[in-house]
Order: C-alpha cells, then sequence, then structure tokens
C-alpha cells in the first residue's frame, strides 16, 4: 500500500503514520517530494484492510493499494529513477553511461591487471573477473576462488577502477563484498532467494543478472528480494535469453530496456557478450543497447581470447574495445548521453 501524506503534513504526522506502520508488521518506506511525502507499507497483504484504516490518521490525505507484485522494484511508489551509486563518480542511471569490462575469468596477477590498464585506457569505468566461475561442466575452471579476488583487488589498486565480481553462494557473500565494489548475482542464481535475501542484507551494490529464461516479472520480483532486506541499490543486467536460436549463444532481448522503463525505476545494464557469445557482435549490440537507452555496459575484454581460460569467442581484444568506445561515444551523443 501507498500512504499519500498531505501536502504540508507536520513532521509529527509523518512519524506517527510510520510508527502505525511497523506496529501493524510492516515495513516503512518514506519518499519526501517537495510537497508531500509518500509512505510505502510493505509486507503480508492479507492485512491490507487494516493498512486502509490509516485514511483516518491524521496527515494522510488517501491510501493507494499498490497492484504489481514488485511493490519496491516498481514504478507506483517510486516514480523518479533510482541511480546506483557503485565507487565516487560511477553512478548508473544517470545522463553518464558507466562501461563495466574485464575477462571472464581472472586467470593470473599478470592478466588482470593488464586488461585493467588497457580497458581504462579505452574509457572503461569499471573492471570485472570471475573468481568464482559457474560452468556447465565440472571439469572446466572453476575460477582461483578467494586468490582471484585478492588479483582483483591488486588490479584495482593499480588501476583506480572499482571491481564487479560475482557470488554464487550465501557463504561467500561476505567474503565477495569485502573485496568487491558490485556484486554480482548470475544469470542461474537469479531465483535462488536465500542467496538473493544474503546480498540484500549487505548495503553493496548489486548487478542482478536476468535468468536463462525468465520473465520480466519474474526478474523484478527478485529483485524485490534483495530490496525488501533493506539494500536498494540494484541494477538489472539483460545478459540474453534462451530461445530456439542457434546463431547466437543467447537472444539478447533490447525491448526489454523499453520495457524496464515503464516497469521499474532500477537502471539497466546490457551484458552483449554474454548475449551474442561470439566477439563479432559485441560492438554492433553495444551500440544498439546505447541508442535503445542502457544505463550501462558490461563487456568481455581478454589480452589473448584465443588462450582465454572461459569464454575467449565472445571476448574482444584491447584494441577492438578501443574502437568500440570511441564509436560507442558518437551513439550516446547522439542519444543525449555521454560514456
Amino acid at each position: 500500500m501507498i500512504i499519500v501524506m498531505q501536502q504540508g503534513a507536520a513532521r509529527r504526522e509523518i512519524e506517527e503514520v510510520m510508527l502505525e506502520i511497523e506496529r501493524l508488521g510492516y515495513k516503512s518506506h518514506p519518499i519526501h517530494g517537495v510537497e508531500r511525502t509518500v509512505i510505502g507499507a510493505i509486507g503480508d497483504e492479507r492485512g491490507k484492510m487494516r493498512l486502509q484504516m490509516l485514511e483516518m490518521a491524521p496527515g494522510v490525505e488517501r491510501v493507494i493499494p499498490i497492484l504489481k507484485p514488485y511493490k519496491l522494484a516498481g514504478k507506483e511508489l517510486h516514480k523518479e529513477k533510482t541511480l546506483v551509486e557503485v565507487a565516487p563518480g560511477v553512478v548508473f542511471g544517470g545522463a553518464r553511461i558507466p562501461v563495466i569490462a574485464g575477462p571472464c575469468s581472472v586467470e593470473s596477477f599478470e592478466q588482470i591487471c593488464a586488461t585493467a590498464a588497457a580497458v581504462k585506457a579505452a574509457g572503461a569505468a569499471m573492471l570485472r573477473g570471475g573468481a568464482y566461475k559457474p560452468r556447465t561442466s565440472p571439469y572446466a575452471f572453476q575460477g582461483h576462488a578467494e586468490e582471484g579476488l585478492k588479483m582483483l583487488a591488486a588490479a584495482r589498486a593499480q588501476s583506480s577502477l572499482p571491481v564487479d565480481t560475482e557470488v554464487m553462494k550465501e557463504s561467500l557473500v561476505d567474503l565477495v563484498a569485502s573485496y568487491a565494489d558490485l556484486i554480482q548475482i548470475g544469470t542461474r542464481n537469479m531465483q535462488n532467494f536465500d542467496l538473493l535475501k544474503a546480498v540484500g542484507q549487505t548495503r553493496k551494490p548489486v548487478l542482478l543478472k536476468r535468468g536463462l529464461a525468465n520473465t520480466v516479472a519474474e526478474w523484478l520480483m527478485s529483485a524485490e528480494y534483495i530490496m525488501a532486506q533493506g539494500n536498494l541499490n540494484v541494477i538489472l543486467c539483460e545478459r540474453g535469453i534462451r530461445t530456439f536460436e542457434t546463431a547466437t549463444r543467447n537472444t539478447l532481448d533490447l525491448s526489454v530496456i523499453s520495457v524496464l522503463k515503464r516497469e521499474t525505476h532500477l537502471p539497466v545494464v546490457v551484458d552483449p557478450s554474454h548475449g551474442t557469445g561470439h566477439w563479432e557482435y559485441v560492438e554492433d549490440m553495444s551500440l544498439a543497447a546505447i541508442a535503445a537507452g542502457a544505463d550501462g555496459l558490461i563487456i568481455e575484454v581478454h589480452p589473448n581470447p584465443h588462450e582465454a581460460w572461459s569464454d575467449g569467442s565472445q571476448s574482444l581484444k584491447p584494441e577492438g574495445f578501443a574502437a568500440l568506445m570511441t564509436k560507442a561515444r558518437a551513439v550516446a551523443a547522439a542519444v543525449g548521453r555521454e560514456l
């Protein structure tokens, strides 16, 4: 439910309404506007009739049901676009479009540091790299674990680029959060609800990738799991969905950018590397994503893709990434944005 306070409602009246919401077993989420305050009451919908009675409380103008199942991620309660600050100067959802770049897997200190230097020189805002790797085959390289996190931290120290890396299970959330600036939830874990709750209990920004075959509503409900724990710093990432098509690794759904603009206030990032699975298509899809209104890109870059321990076929070489960034700046400028 949304409790709309009267214009000029006293601070005491707002605080009393919030206390009553909490007494009824709900969480209150106030949004203070220029003219009035609205308060979201989030919790078990079976008690909504008790919340309706708040319409008689001093200072309350009206009580409105939230129709969408995703209360915090939807636009009914929060109409203004959310800005998620990952690090000083790196903000998702604003006029500037941050680009996250780096290898699929952290392989060595030399590899990750060389990549960090190259993508920074080309204009990337963040460094990505996997220390824990979910792989289809149990015999494939699974990542260097905490040693990989330490290599990422060293690359950050050298390059000053904030770091994005994936967490795969609840027991590792605190460890990964201690190294990462942005915690990534991969496609296979989009509906791992206990993991979502665990990252929701941190205040670290979260990059939530869309599941392999999940709808927008399911995706936003996963974001809701994180936000319901108190962490509102969620960035959505479209990385392609599984369809009958075999020409690409996945089907990159760029139309979802427009859908999300209508459904949520959260920023959306596009991953054309996983979305296509072929480095030849990454540049085109990156430019198209910017034109469609994406709030960021995440691109795989490797110094020697043919020797990569994972996903070399979809990774750009540093010179290819630099060329892409030059074109991306022109497209961003054409749609009133900047990189």
